[in-house]
């Protein structure tokens, strides 16, 4: 897959993920095989303040070989000046996100909620297009209830946008049920720009099955939470450093940036994720999840990763 002169190589991205896709993860999730790394979904109105979460959320990784800069919103002024704010001038691609199910988005007329709006969202992405020296994609769902990809990918298309990202769940499923990779590939024919293909992909099994759809991309979000290495074990490569030590590189690099109080707590989830699919590993689970160390959390991920 080519982007203007970027080429995705292997066509693998991470999926961008609410308080999942920190600068640590995207870092160990590039150094391991992603060829495109997406930031957590950016608010273009907040950005017109420039506020410190937003600012820490925009640090990327010099590992990140192609950086995704993803943005919501539903005014068009807020849509434009993000793209034109420092926070995301190293960024090589802006997507724009209109397939986000969470309420506090919904209900703000942003997200997937812009699915139900295509003059709005088509009106949305063709400023974006016309604003931008970078190439703009977009990523959404099937719909809201029923099935209208194809219809809101030509629009896609048609307003400018360089390739879309289908995760192919409706709204209303949420992340339950089984993503439907026919619905890929009936949009994957349907369109003239690329299409990236998101939805259950945490094996080679469900990788190759997702390539069957004929995408040009693959993206991958919960199946590398606490697994990074997945992208590797896709590419039939084996990652140049133990497990372990991927885990505490992601730990250091946000201690670059984050206070330790803040960092303890926030860390829980991960390390809970990188325990996952341990047998007899429950009383370690526990400790993770009420850690207040850092340090003797990952000395209880070492054991487990040791044995």
């Amino acid at each position: 897959m080519k982007i203007a002169d970027i080429d995705f190589g292997n066509n693998l991205f991470l999926a961008p993920m609410a308080g999942v896709n920190d600068v640590g993860f995207r870092d160990v999730c590039a150094c391991l095989g992603a060829d495109a790394t997406v930031s957590e979904m950016l608010s273009a109105s907040a950005m017109l303040y420039n506020a410190k979460k937003t600012q820490f959320m925009t640090i990327s990784s010099t590992k990140e070989r192609i950086k995704i800069g993803q943005i919501f919103g539903h005014d068009e002024e807020a849509l434009v000046k993000a793209l034109q704010n420092p926070l995301l001038s190293h960024y090589d691609i802006i997507d724009i996100n209109m397939g986000c199910p969470a309420p506090k988005i919904v209900k703000n007329g942003e997200g997937v909620a812009l699915m139900k709006n295509i003059p709005l969202a088509y009106k949305l992405i063709s400023a974006c297009v016309k604003n931008s020296t970078r190439p703009i994609s977009v990523k959404f769902r099937l719909g809201n209830d029923s099935d209208i990809s194809c219809e809101f990918g030509r629009m896609c298309e048609e307003a400018g946008a360089s390739f879309v990202t289908l995760h192919a769940r409706t709204a209303s499923q949420g992340y339950s049920g089984k993503a439907d990779y026919e619905k890929i590939a009936t949009l994957k024919s349907k369109l003239k720009i690329a299409v990236v293909g998101n939805g259950d992909v945490v094996d080679k099994e469900s990788y190759n099955l997702m390539l069957a759809t004929g995408v040009d991309g693959v993206m991958i979000g919960r199946g590398a939470q606490g697994c990074p290495w997945l992208f590797s074990l896709l590419l039939d490569q084996q990652p140049e450093k133990d497990k372990i030590f991927y885990i505490k590189r992601h730990v250091e690099i946000l201690r670059k940036y984050y206070s330790e109080d803040w960092l303890t707590l926030y860390l829980r989830k991960h390390f809970l994720w990188y325990a996952q699919g341990f047998n007899g590993a429950k009383e370690t689970r526990v400790q993770l999840a009420t850690s207040d160390s850092i340090d003797k959390s990952l000395e209880l991920l070492e054991k487990l990763y040791r044995v």
